[in-house]
């Protein structure tokens, strides 16, 4: 109890420094968003009440946090004599963790424009948000966010120079962008499948103002991306093991966000039609069901295999 509290105290300093670091991160991601929009957000949240902004935003901020708390990984880790001491390699830890998170907020703005083209491509996504205040399609953008975060999170953690493994910075940078990218493009595919696997249209449900539809994706898109972290993240081993690793994973993703998928209609639902229930009525609380157990689906994969 004594060495624990007394180890207690030793990590306390530090990560008042890290937990400072990432407010520091969350207002620079406020900034570059602030930045990108043509739109004023503050106006949008505080004077028109635009809730489907507010869904974005939301995911967009956790995005940032998992990015950030993928930049953390390594240096959490690291312990020297059981004891974390304040030192240059300390110093060189917590730079490489704000640079890491810095591109990661690049990264996430602009793979949520490529993922956007590649999920809502039908129709423009901003004027959904912005002049039509559609809530679903602010839905699907935050479920877009929280997954690209993910994907971005395992990409960077536990990256870094090691010169106890001779992997070098730049080494580790490649593997991040291979990887990140990979992420993406499983990302864009999962919606091709879910859109082939349902009995409608989602882009047409989601531009006519159907939230269900959008809430049911947006917890897809979360699931899927558990997965892919799931799927990238790990010890590096070599190319062939690890894109062997990746591919096992992300098909496995999608037969068991499939599976489940059928047994919530089944099991869970079985005097009603998902599809129905989203379709027609426009039932939120399915889609909220939906999403709630792809999720937990999405989980149990990650911590079980």
């Amino acid at each position: 109890m004594g060495d624990s509290f007394i180890n207690t105290l030793e990590l306390f300093p530090r990560g008042l420094i890290y937990v400072g670091m990432g407010i520091v991160i969350l207002a620079l991601g406020k900034l570059a968003q602030d930045l990108l929009t043509p739109y004023k957000i503050n106006n949008q949240l505080s004077n028109k009440d635009n809730h489907a902004l507010a869904l974005s935003i939301a995911g967009y901020y956790l995005g940032i946090v998992a990015t950030f708390v993928g930049a953390l990984y390594q240096p959490l880790t690291v312990v020297e004599d059981n004891v974390y001491t304040f030192t240059s390699e300390f110093g060189w830890n917590v730079l490489e963790v704000f640079l890491y998170s810095v591109g990661g907020i690049i990264a996430l703005n602009v793979a949520r424009i490529l993922v956007d083209k590649l999920i809502l491509y039908k129709f423009e996504t901003e004027k959904e948000i912005i002049e039509d205040q559609n809530t679903g399609t602010g839905a699907v953008e935050m479920g877009v966010y929280v997954g690209v975060g993910l994907v971005i999170a395992a990409s960077i953690a536990g990256t870094g120079s090691d010169a106890s493994t001779g992997i070098s910075v730049a080494d580790s940078a490649i593997r991040s962008v291979v990887f990140f990218g990979l992420g993406l493009v499983v990302l864009g595919l999962y919606v091709l499948f879910y859109q082939a696997t349902t009995r409608f249209d989602i882009h047409s449900e989601i531009e006519k103002d159907n939230v269900a539809v959008g809430v049911a994706l947006a917890g897809n898109l979360i699931a899927m991306g558990i997965v892919v972290f799931k799927a990238v993240f790990g010890e590096f081993v070599s190319w062939q093991d690890s894109l062997i690793g990746f591919a096992t994973f992300a098909i496995a993703g999608f037969v068991l966000l499939f599976i489940i998928r059928v047994l919530v209609d089944r099991i869970l639902l079985p005097s009603t039609r998902i599809s129905d229930e989203l379709v027609k009525d426009r039932n939120v609380g399915v889609a909220y069901i939906e999403s709630a157990v792809v999720i937990s689906a999405g989980l149990i994969l990650y911590f079980a295999i």
